[in-house]
């Protein structure tokens, strides 16, 4: 699971990630991922669904050519669930770190959380200068 920058002999960008999953998030990736087979995210503009991470069966959301693959978060399954957003919201989100979360509410639209009674959404926190300067090298 991707929590925290880890120096070492990777490349420096290599060494930090612009997205992370917490345990509860994890937990129900895993239980999704079983019902409905491998997932991905998409960032959500906030027109109708408020920025919401969106979740769906991998393939399921049609990705356009100006989308952006932001990371994967590792859930301890054989395949990460990748997370993309388009590049008009990741020019507003370039400098920020997000992090996948799960609390308890109503899904969005046809996101796969949303019969669990439960919803993802983003905690965000700005970069770094460190992590900054590895993504602009």
């Amino acid at each position: 699971m991707d929590t925290a920058p880890t120096p070492g002999s990777m490349p420096l960008a290599a060494a930090y990630s612009r997205v992370a999953v917490t345990e509860a998030a994890v937990t129900l990736l895993r239980k999704l991922t079983d019902q409905h087979g491998p997932l991905m995210f998409h960032q959500s503009g906030g027109c109708c669904d408020g920025s919401s991470p969106m979740c769906y069966p991998d393939g399921e959301f049609i990705l356009g050519d100006s989308d952006v693959h932001l990371g994967d978060l590792g859930i301890g399954l054989d395949r990460a669930v990748p997370m993309w957003m388009s590049a008009s919201q990741f020019a507003y989100w370039q400098h920020t770190h997000l992090t996948v979360d799960v609390v308890p509410g109503r899904g969005a639209g046809f996101s796969v959380e949303a019969p669990e009674g439960v919803r993802f959404l983003i905690r965000s926190r700005l970069f770094t200068d460190d992590e900054l300067d590895a993504f602009e090298s």
